[in-house]
Parts: C-alpha cells; sequence; structure tokens
C-alpha cells in the first residue's frame, strides 16, 4: 500500500502512557489492526492479481487453439468434425481454486474489518452513556472525538466491502470469459481496486496521525 509498510505493534515505544487506557486504548489498538488489515488485504490483491492473470492468458491460449482445430476441421474431408480437446482443463480449474482461496482470505479480512467497525460504535455507545450524546469534552487523542473515529471506521468498511462483491464477481465470470476486452477490463479492475481510491489510504493515513501512530 502507498506510504504504508510493516505491520504496527501497539507498545509501550510508540504510544503515550496518559493515553492508553479505557477508550483510548482501545481505539489506538483499533487503528493498528486497521493498518494490518489493510496490509494483509494488499498482499492478497497482489496474489490474487498473478493467479487472475496467469487465468486469462490460459484462456486466450484455449481459444487460440480452438480457432486452429475449426480451421483444421473446416478444410478436412472428413464428413465429421473431431471434437475440440479440453486443453488444459486440470490446470486451469487448478488456478481457478487458487484464486478462490485469495478470495476467500479476502472475505476473512473483511470480516475482522467488520469487527473492528462493531468495536468502534461500541465505544462510542458507552461515551454516549458515561458523558451523554455529546460525548466526552476533551479529545482521547489530538483533536478528534470519537464519533469520528466510528465514522471513518465505518467508511473504510464500506469501501472493502464493496470492493470484496467487485472481486467475488470477478471470480465468478474470469474463466467464463470469450473475449480479451472483458478479460483486460477484469483484470484491471482487480489490480486498480476502484473501490479503493487513494482517499480511503488517506483516511487511514489520519487514523494512524490522530492516534499516535504516525509523528505529526
Amino acid at each position: 500500500m502507498d506510504g504504508v509498510s510493516g505491520d504496527i505493534m501497539v507498545t509501550s515505544t510508540n504510544r503515550k502512557c496518559s493515553a492508553v487506557t479505557g477508550s483510548a486504548r482501545k481505539i489506538k489498538d483499533n487503528a493498528a489492526d486497521w493498518h494490518n488489515l489493510m496490509l494483509r488485504w494488499e498482499k492478497l490483491n497482489e496474489d490474487g492479481f498473478n493467479v487472475a492473470a496467469y487465468i486469462v492468458n490460459m484462456r486466450l491460449s484455449q481459444n487460440s487453439q480452438l480457432q486452429l482445430v475449426d480451421q483444421s476441421s473446416s478444410l478436412s474431408s472428413a464428413s465429421a468434425a473431431p471434437a475440440a480437446p479440453a486443453v488444459g482443463a486440470a490446470e486451469l480449474q487448478d488456478e481457478c481454486c487458487k484464486l478462490q482461496d485469495v478470495v476467500d482470505k479476502m472475505v476473512t479480512v473483511v470480516k475482522k474489518m467488520e469487527q473492528l467497525m462493531t468495536s468502534q460504535r461500541g465505544i462510542q455507545d458507552l461515551e454516549e452513556f458515561q458523558f451523554g450524546p455529546e460525548g466526552r469534552k476533551c479529545p482521547l487523542f489530538h483533536t478528534w472525538n470519537t464519533k469520528q473515529f466510528k465514522l471513518l471506521s465505518g467508511v473504510l468498511w464500506e469501501a472493502f466491502s464493496q470492493e470484496l462483491k467487485l472481486k467475488q464477481t470477478i471470480l465468478q465470470e474470469l474463466a467464463h470469459t470469450e473475449t480479451s476486452d472483458l478479460c483486460m477490463v477484469y483484470l484491471s479492475c482487480w489490480l486498480h481496486q476502484p473501490f479503493i481510491p487513494p482517499q480511503i489510504r488517506l483516511t487511514l493515513e489520519s487514523v494512524l496521525l490522530e492516534t499516535g501512530h504516525r509523528p505529526l
């Protein structure tokens, strides 16, 4: 992920001792978890793209071979054309299973993101119970209140949830796509992740800055 590298671990060396109790501790832990899950997602996205590209190359190769078979059949004097061979069918199935495994792991990542969002909502509910609808008067870290963390957590989860749906669609369609142009569209969508624009990464960075994981 651009501008973000390496897992973030919450330790006594990267947090203020006065700010790591109660809600502040939980929010800071959640921020680190968001970072690590997004790194995990980016690695899965790269792995999935490599598999998807291999599937596309296999499909295009199959189509080319089938076209050659058809041409040979039309020139043949035989009364019945031979059946087209299932070129690389087993290998194609294996690659589809690999892509399915990647998407399954992405599902797990998004479920963990949803748990973080639910956790953040719980913190917000607790703050309202303790301090009323307006929440605490003093921010837990620099300037944000608890509600802002909840809202941004929802924004992050929604983006990755929508991107996961796109990945699942590509998984279902990729191996059955006949045209090279549509294959390239699927590959481009997988690689560039339209539901996770740069603003989403900036949202994460702002959370890390606010919670002290990034220096101001």
